[in-house]
């Protein structure tokens, strides 16, 4: 038996375990055999990510999943804000992929348009503001929300598939898409039934990031530490554990 060439650890943003086993599901359907996945959820945080709040309080517990691995080539959050990603990239040597940025990237490469089909109506700003940080506004063609929050996408999938398909069929028929990006890591594993109903690509986000983790590592690619997302200066911070001090940072 070969041993694993590449070793990626996927982090939940939030701390539902259904999600985190949904998740690695996808990941390890669509993964090569070489690769080696881990996936896991911050030891503190909120259940489910839906408001800029529940964000900024994922925030330390992901990071802690990367401050404390010293042994994988990749890591990928898997919540689709893409939430913490650049104190991420600060903090390591490795790639840092992002569902989102890579399942906009994915779509981006298959179709003209596309829209990106996700959760609760509030979320919309949330959604938005991640397609401009990939310089991909011009190509999307909507961003559709719906009525579902983020734990619903687990516990009721018959529902979920019905919702997203309406959702998806006014993106193509109103907007203009012609592909759909799914708008949040719990909608993993329902990509091939929306493409048989809607006859268009539909992206699952853990899906692409896999697929680009793979990729960065197999080019030999590591984060820039040239300016931008050099290592954070070292200081004193107050009220967390030690391990938060940037002595600690994956080299």
């Amino acid at each position: 038996m070969s041993l694993p060439t590449c070793h990626i650890k996927i982090i939940n943003g939030n701390t539902c375990q259904a999600m985190t086993a949904n998740i690695n599901a996808s990941a390890q359907s669509i993964k090569f055999p070489g690769t080696e996945i881990v996936t896991v959820q911050p030891q503190s945080g909120p259940e489910s990510i839906e408001s800029f709040y529940d964000e900024y309080l994922a925030i330390p517990g992901i990071l802690e999943q990367i401050i404390l691995d010293h042994d994988s080539d990749a890591f990928i959050l898997a919540c689709w804000g893409d939430p913490g990603i650049e104190a991420a990239r600060e903090i390591t040597t490795k790639p840092v992929i992002g569902i989102a940025e890579a399942s906009l990237y994915v779509a981006n490469m298959v179709a003209a348009k596309w829209s990106v089909v996700t959760t609760l109506h509030r979320v919309r700003d949330m959604v938005e503001k991640t397609i401009v940080k990939t310089g991909l506004t011009e190509r999307c063609a909507s961003v559709r929300t719906t009525k579902l929050s983020v734990l619903d996408t687990e516990q009721d999938r018959s529902t979920t598939l019905d919702v997203l398909t309406e959702a998806s069929q006014l993106a193509m028929q109103v907007d203009g898409a012609e592909a759909i990006c799914l708008g949040c890591a719990g909608m993993s594993g329902l990509e091939e039934q929306l493409e048989n109903r809607l006859g268009v690509p539909v992206i699952d986000a853990v899906a692409a990031a896999v697929k680009m983790a793979e990729s960065l590592v197999s080019l030999r690619k590591t984060t820039s530490k040239q300016l931008t997302y050099r290592l954070p200066e070292q200081k004193e911070i107050r009220g967390y554990s030690s391990h938060y001090q940037a002595e600690n940072f994956s080299r």
